[in-house]
């Protein structure tokens, strides 16, 4: 039960880094979701949007975070 405790705290801090990187990226005004490359279609009966760019971003600057996590925790 100890390996159970230790990975929700892990969990927990990490979810909260992430809450707190949102607050903080929230107040810079950078344009996540609207870049360029980003679906967004418009009819008179509907909208459809898909953040590919957004996406295509953010998998990027996670993989590396997670590569120097896993490199330096060695």
């Amino acid at each position: 039960m100890t390996e159970l405790g230790k990975l929700l705290a892990v969990f927990g801090t990490l979810l909260l880094i992430l809450g707190l990187a949102f607050v903080a990226l929230g107040r810079t005004h950078l344009p996540l979701g609207h870049l360029p490359g980003d679906i967004y279609y418009r009819d008179k009966n509907g909208t459809f949007y898909f953040p590919l760019t957004t996406c295509i971003l953010l998998s990027v600057v996670l993989s590396a975070i997670f590569y120097l996590i896993n490199r330096f925790s060695r």
